[in-house]
């Protein structure tokens, strides 16, 4: 059995493949979400598991939650807890590769595409919870190019992160489970209630998308000029 990858050097894999980003330095949630995506990332290596499986398990999660979300109310707090796991399962299938030294160019591009596809499918359960059709376009739109610039920016010669903007993976995530764990509660009181708590929390992704937007597109003037 192959000896395990240290902390700290899994670490600094880790930020050369994010822009030089190191996780040892940063806040306590981002140190301490990645320090758990290490452990249970080099514990599945150790089993054997692929990093392409815990990829393939993430947005099958993903998928589930437009059809958890058509018994709303009850169903969007299943829906909440399922986000939750999709984005364990998003952090760990990176911390498997890494551990166990299986990084690749094509299983980059994989995890990207697998991240649009299950924001697809948590804009999907909003719009089927009552959600108005177009801020879960506009939520989508913001959040695919915000996206899309970083990715065109690092084509373009971009070798750092650029900066961690607002509206990044994780905020999405945040107000995604907050929103259908809240509109589940709301619900629970009067039914009426789901569409417009669903709305309040789509009008916060929009603007953290749109603000995000903003700081990266300042960063790729800077680095690119």
């Amino acid at each position: 059995m192959s000896t395990r990858l240290g902390w700290h050097d899994y670490a600094a894999r880790w930020a050369a493949l994010h822009g030089g980003f190191d996780p040892r330095q940063a806040g306590a949630v981002v140190r301490g979400w990645v320090r758990l995506s290490y452990e249970i990332g080099s514990r599945l290596g150790r089993l054997r598991v692929s990093p392409t499986a815990v990829t393939v398990g993430g947005l099958a999660l993903c998928a589930a939650t437009p059809i958890a979300a058509t018994r709303a109310p009850e169903g969007l707090f299943t829906a909440g807890i399922l986000v939750v796991l999709a984005a364990v399962a998003d952090s760990v299938d990176g911390a498997v590769a890494v551990s166990t030294d299986r990084t690749t160019r094509l299983g980059y591009v994989y995890d990207s595409v697998a991240d649009r596809l299950g924001e697809l499918c948590w804009l999907t359960a909003f719009w089927v919870a009552g959600a108005p059709t177009p801020l879960v376009f506009t939520a989508g739109a913001l959040s695919w190019l915000h996206e899309y610039v970083r990715a065109r920016a690092t084509a373009a010669g971009m070798t750092e992160i650029g900066t961690v903007t607002i509206g990044e993976r994780p905020s999405r995530v945040s107000v995604t489970t907050v929103a259908f764990l809240t509109a589940a509660a709301a619900g629970g009181l009067d039914r009426d209630l789901v569409p417009g708590t669903l709305t309040v929390f789509l009008v916060i992704w929009i603007l953290l998308a749109a603000f995000g937007l903003a700081q990266l597109s300042r960063a790729v003037r800077r680095l690119l000029r």
